[in-house]
């Protein structure tokens, strides 16, 4: 089958897109494999003449990385976990119960949306100082607990669910609780695990709450570790590769393995209002 110009050009540059958004990931890894101050040498190498694991070694084992990855780890799971509970209940909530006030207080959710999150920073700080929370996992994992678009995007993923289905099994005389955890979650899988992927890259990528609010530095995540690490080491081009790369590699994995969840996911949800 023949090709047309046009397909040939689309494909072209999907191709050079592709290789443009790769290169700087491929460098950076190979970059982390470059002895200390190759990488620095102009014009820079792109493959290491002689490959060495030093940076890596350095990295875990003088300025502790591995605590740093359990530390982002355990928040980034602790955050998902807590998050897909509170949001899957509260998003069938607003999708399939019905209470007073419902529709205002979604619309007044949905309004806070265009809030910057920057902007509750400082109150939630102060939240946090008095509940006792400053520089525990607690306290940042808490902001992740629900959040307005995970409330959302539960939502209209479950106004596609069928009423009958549900009131079917009210007849048979299960309980609310009973239809939400034998129904309606199986039925929610896909926005779940779209859901539990992006609450788990944010909260692992997060830098500014970890840095407001760890105080002590054996509890910082790597994000935060590694910024501290760049104004110690600014030179070491090496070392900070091979810290970002430890930082990319477990978020990049999960999505690699749970993409074709993400995208079902997306392709089902929000399609009611």
């Amino acid at each position: 089958m023949r090709r047309g110009p046009g397909a040939v050009l689309v494909n072209a540059a999907l191709v050079i897109g592709a290789v443009m958004t790769a290169f700087p990931l491929l460098y950076m890894v190979s970059a982390s494999f470059m002895p200390s101050g190759t990488e620095s040498v102009y014009p820079p190498p792109l493959i290491p003449e002689s490959p060495t694991l030093e940076n890596y070694q350095v990295l875990f084992a003088k300025h502790a990385a591995g605590r740093y990855l359990a530390n982002s780890a355990l928040v980034a799971t602790g955050a998902t976990l807590v998050s897909l509970l509170l949001n899957t209940l509260a998003g069938y909530a607003f999708a399939k119960l019905r209470f007073v006030g419902r529709d205002r207080v979604f619309k007044v959710l949905l309004g806070a949306l265009v809030i910057p999150g920057q902007v509750a920073m400082i109150p939630l700080f102060a939240i946090m100082k008095q509940l006792g929370l400053i520089s525990t996992y607690a306290g940042v994992i808490a902001p992740s607990m629900a959040g307005i678009f995970g409330i959302f995007l539960v939502r209209q993923y479950a106004l596609s669910l069928p009423d009958e289905l549900l009131e079917a099994a009210r007849m048979d005389g299960a309980s609310e609780w009973r239809i939400f955890q034998s129904v309606v979650v199986p039925l929610l899988k896909p926005i779940l695990v779209t859901l539990a992927i992006l609450t788990f890259l944010a909260t692992w990528n997060d830098f500014m709450w970890p840095l407001i609010i760890l105080t002590d530095q054996h509890l910082h995540t790597l994000p935060v570790a590694l910024a501290g690490l760049s104004r110690e080491y600014v030179q070491d081009n090496g070392l900070m590769m091979a810290g970002s790369v430890v930082t990319v590699v477990p978020v990049l994995a999960l999505f690699l393995a749970m993409q074709r969840y993400y995208i079902a996911g997306i392709l089902a949800g929000g399609v009611k209002g």
